[in-house]
């Protein structure tokens, strides 16, 4: 005998995962002090912020833009990369 729920179930549907890419990205500070992100993998991707946070903020929008040529411009797949490290170098002058 099957039993019956007092208490229909509930059904919830998920929101969709936003979906993330995650690119290796160079960030430098200038003799000024703004801070300039740069994405190797994406060609000509970079910006520049006054705080970390409005370079993150930027860098998101340099990033959109920067797909949208990559995808439309170049159609190839992108280069993908990953930092392996960074070093200070004394080169001749």
């Amino acid at each position: 005998m099957q039993k019956l729920r007092a208490t229909p179930r509930k059904t919830t549907k998920k929101a969709p995962k936003a979906a993330f890419e995650t690119l290796p990205v160079l960030i430098e500070q200038d003799e000024d002090g703004m801070y300039i992100g740069t994405v190797p993998s994406l060609r000509s991707c970079y910006t520049q912020g006054a705080t970390l946070a409005e370079l993150y903020e930027n860098l998101q929008e340099a990033v959109d833009l920067s797909r949208e040529v990559e995808k439309d411009y170049f159609g190839t797949k992108r280069r993908t990369s990953r930092i392996v490290g960074f070093q200070n170098i004394d080169f001749r002058a």
